[in-house]
């Protein structure tokens, strides 16, 4: 009991642990690769990213190929664009389910989170924008009675 406080002055001269934000690590694997998860709809991506020339590979085909619109392209682009990271690095992905849409947006979550576990300094930059939330949007079930999700079947008075 020698450890209790006696007044309020011996209260006030503790300090708080006042919480501190996290330290984020650098998560590298031996190749020198970090390596994240995206995932956007029913697609999910498996992601690697070094150092490199800027060459984006997805499921063994160049990005130009498998993403034959530039919109795809672009959205992407987008996490090492606001990283200003263009051609430092050579990010390859494996990517399946879903549309080339959901797709997309998969990989370019998986970019973000590969980024940050490669460069933990860039998460504020990433998270203001946005690359770093799993959109969690999903296609809404079909109900019975109805002819999809929502719609019903035509009404006929006779």
């Amino acid at each position: 009991m020698s450890d209790t406080m006696q007044s309020l002055d011996q209260l006030s001269s503790l300090k708080t642990a006042s919480p501190e934000a996290p330290k984020y690590v650098k998560k590298v694997d031996k190749q020198g690769r970090a390596y994240a998860t995206g995932k956007r709809k029913d697609a999910v991506a498996r992601v690697w990213i070094k150092p490199g020339s800027g060459k984006i590979t997805v499921n063994a085909r160049d990005v130009e190929t498998y993403f034959a619109r530039p919109v795809l392209r672009m959205l992407i682009q987008q996490p090492i664009v606001a990283a200003a990271r263009q051609d430092q690095y050579d990010v390859v992905c494996t990517v399946a389910g879903g549309g080339l849409s959901g797709q997309a947006g998969a990989v370019r979550h998986g970019i973000s989170k590969a980024l940050t576990n490669f460069e933990p300094d860039l998460r504020g930059v990433l998270k203001k924008g946005g690359f770093l939330t799993r959109d969690s949007r999903v296609v809404e079930r079909k109900k019975y009675g109805k002819a999809k999700a929502r719609r019903s079947f035509q009404f006929s008075k006779r």
